[in-house]
């Protein structure tokens, strides 16, 4: 998918009685004052401890916004920026995910990740030569849980090898100081804010019993026990291909054959 406003229509492959999705990513500047009220309005009824202030103010320091719907429905989106740092001697791409939510309703789809990897790719593509990571702060286990989804090597991880946890810990303290400053705390790995910057709702943000079986979900958990009240875990990819699963990478290669 190309950085320009682009929409493609996908349905559920195992089950074509669900509904189709669509997605549309669009530079945040782009965004009219009624798809802002859309978002904000959809992130405020799910997050607590922000306000239509701050989510525009996040939403305005982001280059593009990828929205999900189901018909004309807007019903999950996140907010995305690339920057280039110098890192070890190398220019290295980073996307930075901000915002984020998808209506409960509509958890299950797969638009808003494969629409993601395609976006993501397009920038590997782009420039294939140039190292590029994935700089994400997780509110939550959910999130968290694309990690291992999408990647076979991430930052924190249960199953991380040491020379992993050596190559990926100094970059992520190297990104989240730049970006927070005393907010984050390297030895712990998390950014907290003195007052919330938003938080899940209590009604979402506590997994129920099946979850807390997975060993991803009680790692997070164990990582960030302060994400009820808005502390954010720092997390770092690297987007390549060899680093994706065969289903990310797939859709990560789409965007013109992404190299490593």
């Amino acid at each position: 998918m190309s950085a320009a406003a682009a929409i493609e229509t996908r349905r559920d492959r195992h089950d074509p009685a669900k509904p189709a999705y669509r997605s549309q990513v669009v530079p945040t500047r782009e965004l009219g004052e009624g798809r802002i009220a859309e978002m904000s309005t959809l992130y405020l009824e799910n997050y607590a401890g922000s306000n239509g202030a701050l989510f525009r103010a996040d939403l305005m320091d982001k280059d593009h916004a990828l929205l999900v719907f189901s018909g004309d429905a807007l019903v999950g989106f996140t907010t995305i920026k690339h920057y280039e740092v110098e890192w070890q001697g190398k220019d290295t791409g980073i996307v930075f995910s901000g915002d984020t939510i998808v209506d409960p309703r509509h958890w299950g789809q797969r638009e808003l990740a494969f629409a993601w990897l395609e976006f993501v790719g397009g920038i590997k593509a782009a420039a294939p030569e140039r190292p590029l990571y994935w700089f994400l702060l997780v509110k939550g286990h959910r999130t968290y849980r694309y990690l291992p989804v999408f990647a076979r090597q991430f930052h924190p991880c249960w199953q991380a090898q040491e020379t992993e946890a050596r190559r990926l810990k100094p970059l992520a303290d190297f990104l989240a100081t730049a970006r927070f400053g005393a907010d984050y705390k390297p030895q712990a790995g998390v950014v907290e804010f003195a007052e919330s910057r938003g938080h899940l709702r209590p009604a979402i943000a506590c997994p129920d019993s099946d979850e807390l079986e997975r060993q991803d979900v009680r790692f997070f958990l164990a990582r960030n026990p302060g994400y009820l009240q808005g502390n954010e875990l720092v997390c770092v990819c690297e987007l390549a291909v060899d680093n994706l699963k065969p289903l990310a990478a797939r859709f990560f290669q789409r965007a013109g054959g992404a190299r490593r």
